[in-house]
């Protein structure tokens, strides 16, 4: 008998016990369903067995890692019925590249028929394993034996990614006579993944999966048709650039040529820039740019970078931060914490923003305010404005595609732009790499880097930044009139040099160690690159420094 140690109270259970069966007698104490367990303060399956004294406690599909638990095995759920319904070869060419709402694009690359009918198929398989509560192993492999493995099965992303990793073991999974790799946890069963579906979309399927928010039921397609094209516009440059997965920039890396892909990268944002300059130009009656974008999506940079290009083309831009139109600090409305929520339109003096910004378009002359965020109060310092023919105003903040901040300005003088960091770099073919994941690191970099904040603060200052995202932003990002993608191919690389050290300071026993833990894994993946080849203009300058925009 071992003693097991939870919520405080001791329990005796027979050695070799699962953490499922001990997990069955807590689950009603729990509001979602219990997906993992850590055990002194590691975290391991539920299929994992009790083998010593030890102190217990759950993570539930509620949690962020129980919900990226969930998914991953929906994933391989879905992969394993593909490999049973239209054969090997369609699963291992299937790429899973990135998610819209809560729906995940999996391409299935001509491999399987995108119809109404495959996707049903492809369900009823899905479905049986589920009912049968077919189990998912897991076993540890020698290294050499995993690449020889994922070779003899036609998995060369697999083989080219094991290829560079420093640990001498790989676990695999398998479920039913198919074998996979991810990173990160799975679900005891088949029977753990109760909801999900399946549509047929572009080239390949949505796989459709509750959310965190509301775990009980999956929500019909919100189908965000200019994110698709944006996201895999972006997928198509990295297939044409030879680099679709990590082990694809880690062969660059080591051929010697980053200097060249970072310059070409660099090239390629600077082009789109300068198609939407082109394009405000072109409408005539464009006075205010309307850029709006989720924490970290480089905003600062891209309008430095936009009002140069239209410079070029004869226009005179201004800068203008809606945070200067933040409502005294008394007066900012707080959220269901008791604290400050700067995220919400109401922080900011919307009659004022509006009142100031139709002055500007009749010509007069305004005096623009600046908030000072030590006092916590809007100030006039003589910064004052007044528009001629040629001067449009650049504004940056993240309510900027909502029309309920510049509800008094004629739609044709706006222009919106929504800016984000859309990470389209894969692991593998089967692993995508959340685009939040970029974002968080390059925000971890920053804060520690202009703001001295450890990377602990800012993981733990993160669900509640999504949550202001989730409100404010995303529901209008189809609003925009152009989309750019912020994230580089190769800025993964650089960031893991400046994120490591911050992500070890994080000591065990504090909750945001775990995502630390994650996110030391994910970067142990990837070859480093310095940063001195990044051009002084670079958007990833604005997290790692050295920008000549001085952010």
């Amino acid at each position: 008998m071992v003693t097991v140690t939870i919520h405080g109270e001791k329990r005796e259970f027979a050695q070799g016990t699962s953490f499922e069966t001990i997990a069955a007698d807590y689950q009603k104490e729990y509001d979602g369903t219990i997906a993992l367990v850590t055990v002194n303060g590691k975290i391991r399956e539920l299929f994992k067995k009790v083998t010593k004294d030890c102190t217990i406690d759950f993570f539930t599909l509620r949690d962020d890692i129980g919900y990226k638990t969930y998914v991953r095995t929906a994933t391989m759920l879905l992969l394993k019925a593909v490999h049973d319904v239209f054969g090997p070869e369609a699963a291992q060419e299937s790429c899973v590249e990135f998610a819209i709402g809560h729906g995940y694009y999996v391409n299935v690359m001509g491999k399987v028929p995108v119809t109404v009918g495959s996707a049903e198929k492809i369900l009823v398989r899905m479905r049986e394993l589920t009912e049968q509560g077919t189990p998912f192993m897991k076993r540890s492999y020698p290294l050499e034996d995993a690449m020889e493995l994922f070779r003899n099965k036609g998995m060369s992303d697999k083989e080219k990614l094991f290829r560079y990793r420093m640990s001498s073991a790989v676990n695999v999974y398998e479920i039913d006579g198919y074998y996979d790799y991810y990173y990160g946890y799975m679900l005891p069963n088949a029977g753990y993944v109760k909801l999900y579906d399946l549509i047929p979309y572009e080239d390949g399927f949505m796989l459709l999966l509750p959310t965190r928010k509301n775990p009980g039921v999956v929500e019909p397609f919100d189908d965000r048709r200019k994110l698709f094209e944006t996201m895999e516009a972006s997928q198509d440059w990295g297939r044409k650039a030879g680099i679709e997965t990590v082990g694809d920039l880690n062969d660059q890396i080591c051929s010697g040529s980053m200097s060249e892909l970072i310059l070409v990268q660099e090239a390629e944002q600077e082009r789109k820039i300068g198609e939407i300059a082109k394009e405000i130009v072109s409408r005539g009656n464009v006075k205010f740019i309307m850029i709006a974008g989720p924490s970290s999506s480089g905003k600062t940079s891209f309008s430095h970078r936009l009002s140069i290009q239209l410079r070029t083309l004869g226009k005179t831009p201004h800068p203008i931060a809606v945070d200067d139109y933040f409502v005294d600090r008394e007066l900012t409305p707080r959220d269901e914490n008791g604290d400050y929520n700067f995220e919400c339109l109401e922080a900011i003096d919307v009659k004022r923003f509006n009142d100031d910004m139709v002055s500007l378009l009749e010509g007069k002359r305004v005096e623009l305010p600046a908030f000072n965020f030590k006092i916590g109060k809007r100030e006039y310092r003589g910064n004052f404005k007044q528009l001629g023919a040629d001067d449009i105003l650049v504004i940056e903040g993240i309510h900027g595609l909502n029309d309920r901040l510049s509800y008094a300005l004629p739609n044709e003088s706006k222009f919106k732009i929504y800016i984000s960091a859309l990470t389209t770099l894969n692991i593998d073919g089967h692993n995508r790499i959340p685009t939040t994941d970029g974002r968080l690191l390059r925000r971890m970099v920053r804060d520690a880097r202009t703001r001295g904040a450890s990377a602990q603060r800012t993981i733990q200052m993160w669900p509640s930044v999504r949550r202001g995202e989730e409100e404010n932003i995303f529901p209008f990002q189809e609003e925009a009139d152009a989309m750019f993608n912020s994230a580089q191919i190769y800025e993964l690389a650089v960031l893991k040099t400046f994120a490591e050290p911050l992500l070890f300071q994080i000591p065990k026993g504090v909750p945001e160690y775990y995502e630390a833990k994650r996110l030391l894994k994910f970067l142990d993946y990837f070859l480093g690159v310095p940063s001195e080849s990044l051009p002084n203009n670079s958007i990833c300058r604005e997290f790692v420094g050295g920008s000549c925009f001085h952010v």
